[in-house]
């Protein structure tokens, strides 16, 4: 990226999270509201936001629709967070984007923080590249996050987990309220004739009331729908099929929405090539659409995995992830190259992942929210686990531990997302698989 735009950003740091709707908004009146411009799919939850977001956004794309997806935290580069069909944000637009919404804070006097900078940068590309529809992956929460300023009329809630309490609230009950709550003050009927509508993930029987009874009142519909078993993805887990099932639903609900209207509403207008869903073609997309970073497989030239990497980073994600071991590797155990940040219940993700360790590999990168060696290793003699090697994350680092791998089996990188990112940036260039993240320059993400 062009170095004014990156300090500018970077500047932007200080200010942390600051959940609120008022700077977003002031910012894109002051920018001709650029999130008008194009639909809007908002995906909220506590996980699963990513690859929902990557794969809905794969079959929109494959219906012929021209779709913007916006995700957050990258693993390598900023240019991954914005994109359209596919392609990252180029460094130029990137850089000259938030040289403009600098301009506009500075005429408008609001401090905007890292993701809203971002978020604004987001609306201004789609708007500028005349996308169909915008697939939007919230920060944090919903009702307050700075991707509410799109209004969708159309949301994917994936999951309700305890994250962010000191800010989303201290129950599921409440945190399912805030990321409910991206409909705004929804009105029954919008102006095309829909309700908006929450097609729903991921939550048990309590909350999935709680849910219906929320949108309800909200004059809001609620879709349901069941896991599929006809799909298939390059990403282990039963889970990336949960995911995967939302994202057709919603991805039909939207198609059907864009062949019932009449085209002459404005909304509608850069609409390029709407068409019904075709449930085939989707599936097709969902085979060769792999989410990098979460239970990716990297394979060798030679058909070998050598790695899998998973960006599990709380209790509930290790959970899954842990499942996931179960049916795919039964009985396998692996040498695990394990970092965490300090804000995490680091006692329970090693205690789940123990049984399918033969090795713990600890580890840290220079991101200044990582644990402290000395620390991980407390936490794994605690539970009577042994330390196989210690050091700081590097290529050379991952290289020893693969030498002490007898068996032939791959190596388990899990335990941060922001770790993963540095796994994909020192391994880029060696596996196919992460191919897209060649060329990309290494970016900070926000301290969150």
């Amino acid at each position: 990226m062009i170095q004014n735009g990156l300090e500018y950003l970077n500047s932007r740091l200080i200010f942390g999270m600051m959940p609120g709707l008022a700077s977003t908004r002031k910012l894109c009146e002051a920018l001709g509201n650029p999130q008008k411009k194009f639909k809007t799919i908002h995906v909220v939850g506590t996980n699963g936001k990513g690859s929902t977001s990557y794969y809905l956004s794969g079959v929109l794309q494959a219906h012929g629709l021209k779709t913007g997806l916006y995700t957050s935290p990258h693993l390598v580069s900023m240019r991954e967070r914005i994109r359209v069909n596919d392609l990252p944000i180029d460094d130029e637009s990137l850089d000259r984007l938030i040289m403009q919404v600098k301009a506009a804070a500075e005429e408008t006097q609001v401090e905007p923080t890292f993701f809203e900078v971002l978020t604004i940068v987001a609306f201004l590309y789609y708007a500028e590249q005349n996308i169909d529809v915008a697939v939007l992956e919230a920060g944090m929460g919903g009702r307050l996050d700075s991707t509410a300023v799109a209004d969708g009329e159309l949301i994917v809630l994936t999951s309700i987990g305890l994250e962010h309490t000191e800010v989303l609230g201290s129950t599921e009950s409440a945190i399912l309220k805030e990321k409910m709550g991206v409909a705004g003050s929804a009105q029954s009927i919008l102006s095309n004739g829909h309700s908006k509508t929450f097609v729903l993930g991921g939550l048990n029987d309590a909350l999935i009331a709680e849910a219906k009874i929320f949108a309800a009142s909200h004059g809001c519909l609620c879709v349901v729908p069941e896991i599929r078993n006809d799909i298939e993805l390059p990403n282990l887990g039963q889970h990336y099929i949960e995911n995967a099932s939302l994202s057709l639903k919603a991805a039909e609900l939207f198609l059907q929405r864009i062949s019932n209207s009449d085209k002459e509403i404005p909304a509608f207008a850069g609409m390029t090539n709407p068409s019904v869903y075709d449930d085939a073609l989707a599936l097709k997309t969902l085979a060769t659409r792999s989410w990098a970073g979460r239970m990716q497989k990297l394979i060798d030239a030679n058909g070998v995995t050598k790695f899998i990497l998973d960006g599990a980073h709380n209790s509930h994600a290790v959970r899954r992830l842990v499942e996931t071991l179960d049916k795919y590797y039964p009985n396998q155990k692996f040498h695990c190259v394990f970092g965490a940040l300090r804000d995490k219940d680091v006692g329970e993700m090693l205690k789940l992942m123990a049984p399918h360790v033969s090795a713990w590999h600890i580890t840290r990168t220079p991101y200044p929210r990582f644990r402290e060696l000395i620390d991980l290793q407390g936490e794994l003699e605690k539970l009577g686990l042994h330390v196989a090697s210690a050091g700081e994350f590097s290529l050379e680092y991952l290289n020893e531990v693969c030498a002490s791998v007898t068996d032939g089996s791959p190596v388990l990188i899990t335990g941060s997302l922001y770790m993963i990112g540095a796994t994909v940036q020192a391994l880029k260039d060696v596996f196919d698989g992460l191919a897209f993240f060649r060329g990309m320059e290494p970016t900070t993400n926000e301290h969150r």
